[in-house]
């Protein structure tokens, strides 16, 4: 009896222990900069308080997600980016690619590659596929409805893709860029969920 008293509560320390070493799932929380934010893994989702529809940008009425490489630039930002730009008017989802590095241009005469573990790799023409938009010039998004759905739904299947970004960099001509897809699914549900909540409208 002693014995199968001592097992239990060793089991009931075991479970307390494995809970307390399981990180506690995302919440949102209210930013000081007027937006909610959740963390995903490796993805920070975001929806600001309010949306303005004739904004110049996609802030005004988009929730985003983004995750960044461990390559940072001198601002101390991820020099390459992966983003998901949910627009709150239409409910239609983006893909977009930011380059960011402070010694690596983009070369926009080749093509970007995307590419998943156990498949070829996918080229996105910079004028044929993948169009900048608003006032960027280093941010590119996937410009067919088709393949951007495509990448979206193999992103959610997925724990990580690998860029190719071609540059003009004097030898080295692609740089291999890997980026975590591990929040991809919660990201997109929390942008789903909090694209019509807002403060004001």
């Amino acid at each position: 009896m002693r014995m199968a008293l001592m097992q239990s509560r060793f089991g009931l320390v075991a479970i307390a222990l494995v809970l307390l070493l399981v990180p506690a799932a995302a919440e949102p929380f209210h930013h000081p900069s007027g937006e909610w934010r959740e963390y995903n893994r490796d993805w920070l989702a975001a929806c600001p308080d309010t949306i303005d529809e004739d904004a110049a940008t996609y802030y005004g009425y988009s929730c985003f997600a983004s995750t960044g490489s461990q390559e940072l630039n001198s601002a101390g930002l991820p020099a390459w980016k992966l983003t998901l730009v949910h627009n709150r008017l239409t409910g239609d989802v983006d893909v977009a690619f930011t380059g960011a590095a402070d010694t690596a241009q983009v070369d926009v005469t080749r093509p970007l590659h995307v590419e998943f573990t156990g498949t070829l790799p996918q080229s996105f023409d910079f004028v044929a596929d993948l169009e900048t938009r608003f006032n960027t010039t280093n941010q590119w998004f996937v410009a067919d409805d088709a393949r951007r759905d495509a990448l979206i739904a193999q992103m959610k299947t997925r724990n990580a893709v690998t860029l190719g970004v071609p540059l003009t960099n004097e030898g080295e001509p692609t740089r291999k860029v890997r980026l975590s897809l591990n929040g991809v699914l919660a990201s997109l549900d929390f942008m789903s969920s909090y694209a019509r909540r807002v403060s004001e409208y």
